[in-house]
């Protein structure tokens, strides 16, 4: 990969080498955009094969959170950082602390969270040297586990997609497909319960299904039958690229909602749903629950505050929906649209702001 040739022609501004011998830290942070606020989004641990592999992820999942955060109405720019290593067996407090200085020499252009293979104690570790970290432990201020907030927006997106499907926001009756009965999942399954919806689950782990069972009266069915079912609404809560060729033809919902991320294994599957009629709720807008609870970290968390700004997932993906037929656009194209005319408005406003001779721009 020419790295300067990638960051030019996705316009990243900056990519970081972090490296503590002492500790083994080999870490990459990539920040792909700042128009709208620092660069906000988790630390991943993972054994990548190469140097190459690692960096092309980090750049990946940067730019994610650029749209992610964009689309969520945060204040807040996109941002990644891997570590390479097992985080079963290489990390060490020394790791995390060594990392938190090379955040601290960022001096607020980066913040980090939890991601894949990182903890909660992680998070204090790095908080140790720097305060642009947030999903630290509750007794330092923050916002704790955050499946339950992210459940919740799932939920509050789902009843938007009902409504462009169905006309109605009411779940009551609707039967609804859930893939992976995980913590989110699981929140998820409790507030369409209370509302009188009918579910299906699946999941590899027998005992999460049964869990599932017992508490919501659910209709279990093995993993590779979820897609025929006939449901409403299908809810994909655990692995990516479930949304394919294998599995569209076999699909008999109106609405696709869920959790998991990276929904459509190629972008021309989202084009062929819409085509089909099939109402799709991109999966980073209404899966940023979590990242708008943390957001909510950098102001002293307030959860109340927070879980108002979750429900504003409802009103987003109605507007996207709204982009999607005004320019008969698949969702996903959207919400892409959504997020990059935002981020152009904020960069044409600055550059005015310059030219017309107010050459300190004062930032909060």
């Amino acid at each position: 990969m020419e790295i300067f040739t990638y960051m030019e022609k996705y316009d990243y501004e900056q990519l970081v080498f972090c490296q503590d011998k002492n500790s083994g830290l080999k870490a990459i942070i990539a920040i792909h955009d700042t128009t709208l606020g620092p660069a906000l989004g988790g630390t991943r641990m993972w054994t990548y094969k190469s140097e190459a592999e690692a960096i092309e992820d980090a750049l990946r999942l940067a730019k994610g959170m650029t749209y992610k955060n964009a689309a969520a109405g945060l204040e807040l720019g996109g941002g990644k950082t891997v570590i390479i290593g097992d985080p079963k067996k290489d990390k060490n407090p020394e790791m995390f602390r060594a990392f938190g200085r090379y955040i601290q020499g960022l001096n607020g252009r980066y913040i980090t969270a939890e991601d894949v293979g990182t903890t909660v104690q992680d998070m204090d570790l790095i908080h140790m040297e720097t305060d642009f970290v947030t999903g630290i432990s509750p007794e330092f201020g923050s916002s704790g586990n955050p499946s339950p907030v992210t459940a919740y927006g799932i939920y509050k997106g789902m009843k938007a997609a009902a409504m462009e499907a169905f006309g109605s926001d009411s779940l009551e009756g609707k039967t609804v497909a859930v893939q992976g009965v995980g913590n989110v999942a699981y929140t998820l399954c409790e507030h369409l319960h209370q509302e009188g919806a009918n579910l299906i689950v699946t999941d590899i782990n027998k005992e999460a299904v049964d869990r599932a069972v017992n508490a919501f009266g659910a209709k279990a069915v093995d993993p590779d039958d979820i897609y025929g079912v006939d449901c409403d609404i299908y809810a994909p809560c655990a692995l990516g690229a479930t949304i394919n060729d294998e599995t569209i033809p076999q699909l008999k919902a109106k609405v696709i909602a869920g959790s998991a991320n990276n929904q459509l294994k190629k972008t021309e599957h989202g084009d062929i749903i819409h085509e089909k009629g099939i109402v799709y709720a991109p999966d980073y807008v209404i899966n940023s629950g979590g990242v708008i609870n943390v957001a909510d970290e950098l102001n002293g968390y307030n959860a109340k505050r927070a879980m108002k700004n979750v429900e504003s997932i409802y009103d987003i993906l109605l507007k996207i929906f709204e982009i999607s037929k005004r320019d008969n656009i698949p969702t996903y194209v959207a919400a892409d649209r959504m997020a990059e005319e935002r981020i152009a408005s904020v960069k044409a406003s600055r550059s005015q702001f310059l030219l017309n001779g107010h050459h300190t721009l004062s930032r909060r």
